[in-house]
């Protein structure tokens, strides 16, 4: 397509080496938009100083990156400007983008109004708007705001958001796939998996709780880890996993369950249905736009997450992979190109583009 940007700045404030789901999206982006022959650069923490982040402390945050951000963001010249995060990088390039005239536009990865309302000892409801009217402020600012599922559009619309587009996720499947699956294990079968963060908006204990045959698996590191390996002793937990050590755990678990009830896609259900695992899940937004309309189904999803496990250990494997070949990074990139807009571009431009991805995303 020769209206493609030829030059995006992405800025984010979670880049490598953080480990999560929002790297991992960011990084396939870029590595799809480069093989296109676009030039794409990510102004991440990993080239300011930084600081711990609050309840994150694993996670550095770029301390005071106003005038350094401006000097390589002018040095790059984009053509395009991409905003993903709402931390000190996203708001110096938002501040920047503002006064320069700059369109622009955001993502909304995580909900950080439900995970600030869940650390602070204030009543979660006031907390949770309060953040929502800040969150809502910060993405008005730009010309679209790129959200995961027709769920969450449907959500952020409702809070007041009026300027939402869709941007899917995909899996890499020659990554993940089950060709790694291995029968023999020292852990009762049927082997149950959580992989991912282990904190406390995740809600793993929900998983850990279940009264469920075989064994639990656990992978992944944070700040709940050790709170969780003394409440639940009987679970196996092997910290960070990567490569095929990784893809091996997803094969070779029975179940995949995800009980987080925040998480806005959920790129680790994709991981496992890619290596021919079923998954377990509530239905909220996130495990709803994934799993609901899969047929033959490749995952249980109930609120007694107990069922929704037991229901998913019946499913057939090759549907599940099957299922998550459709979900390519190739069209996810596609549909993030198609909401940037020209940085140049003017204001009635602007609001015509979101108007436009707003009837789409519909």
């Amino acid at each position: 397509m020769t209206d493609w940007p030829r030059r995006v700045a992405i800025v984010s404030d979670a880049w490598h080496p953080q480990v999560n789901g929002v790297v991992r999206s960011l990084s396939q982006i870029v590595a799809e938009l480069s093989a296109r022959g676009i030039a794409v650069e990510v102004f991440g923490p990993d080239r300011f100083r930084t600081l711990p982040c609050p309840f994150y402390p694993e996670i550095r945050l770029a301390l005071m990156p106003g005038a350094g951000l401006r000097r390589m963001l002018a040095d790059f010249a984009p053509d395009a400007l991409h905003i993903a995060t709402e931390g000190p990088l996203g708001l110096a390039a938002r501040r920047w983008a503002r006064s320069q005239g700059h369109a622009f536009t955001t993502s909304f990865h995580t909900r950080f109004p439900e995970y600030v309302a869940a650390r602070l000892p204030f009543p979660r409801a006031w907390t949770e708007r309060a953040v929502y009217r800040w969150i809502r402020r910060f993405h008005g600012a730009g010309s679209a705001v790129m959200a995961a599922t027709p769920s969450l559009i449907g959500e952020l619309r409702q809070r007041g958001f009026g300027n939402v587009c869709h941007w899917s996720r995909g899996v890499d499947t020659a990554s993940f796939h089950p060709a790694l699956r291995r029968e023999e294990s020292d852990l009762p079968r049927p082997i149950f998996l959580y992989a991912g963060r282990l904190a406390v908006e995740k809600n793993i204990e929900a998983f850990l709780r279940l009264d469920l045959p075989g064994s639990k698996l656990v992978v992944g590191d944070g700040p709940d880890r050790a709170h969780l390996e003394r409440r639940f002793p009987e679970a196996r937990f092997t910290g960070m996993l990567k490569g095929e050590v990784l893809t091996r755990a997803y094969a070779s678990a029975d179940v995949f369950v995800f009980p987080s009830r925040t998480d806005t896609f959920g790129l680790v259900m994709l991981e496992a249905l890619a290596c021919g695992t079923p998954v377990a899940a509530y239905p909220v937004t996130g495990p709803r736009d994934i799993l609901g309309g899969a047929v033959p189904p490749v995952g249980g999803l109930d609120e007694d997450l107990r069922a929704a496990a037991l229901t998913a250990l019946d499913m057939d494997r090759t549907a599940c992979r099957r299922f998550a070949e459709g979900y390519s990074w190739s069209a996810a990139a596609a549909m993030f190109l198609r909401n940037l807009v020209p940085m140049a571009a003017r204001r009635s431009t602007i609001r015509g583009l979101a108007r436009g991805r707003l009837s789409l995303a519909r």
